[in-house]
């Protein structure tokens, strides 16, 4: 699932050229582009879709979105880890947590 989500400016800088920023999105920090609002500062709410923050909002709508979309469990697919998700719901082990499997051919070293 893709979603534009409301997330906190915590931080501002320009990287290469390209205003960037830390955003909080209810615990979960992640890198924003800031390009299409230029004028926005530390501590604005904006929404966010595929790393780039698209529009300003009011922290009441800001954070009555997050709280809604933490019921739903939507922030948690969308921040989570693809993998775990992706295994759980095939009903399969973690790939990056499986124990790797024992093989019964004597290891060859060089």
């Amino acid at each position: 699932m893709c979603l534009a989500v409301p997330g906190r400016i915590l931080s501002l800088q320009e990287r290469n050229g390209t205003l960037m920023s830390i955003v909080d999105f209810g615990g979960v920090q992640k890198d924003v582009c800031l390009q299409y609002i230029p004028d926005a500062t530390v501590g604005d709410y904006v929404v966010v879709h595929v790393g780039f923050a698209i529009q300003r909002l009011d922290e009441e709508s800001a954070l009555q979105t997050l709280a809604e979309f933490e019921h739903l469990g939507v922030l948690k697919e969308e921040f989570g880890n693809g993998f775990e998700i992706a295994a759980r719901q095939a009903g399969l082990a973690n790939p990056e947590t499986a124990q790797p499997q024992q093989s019964d051919e004597p290891e060859v070293r060089s």
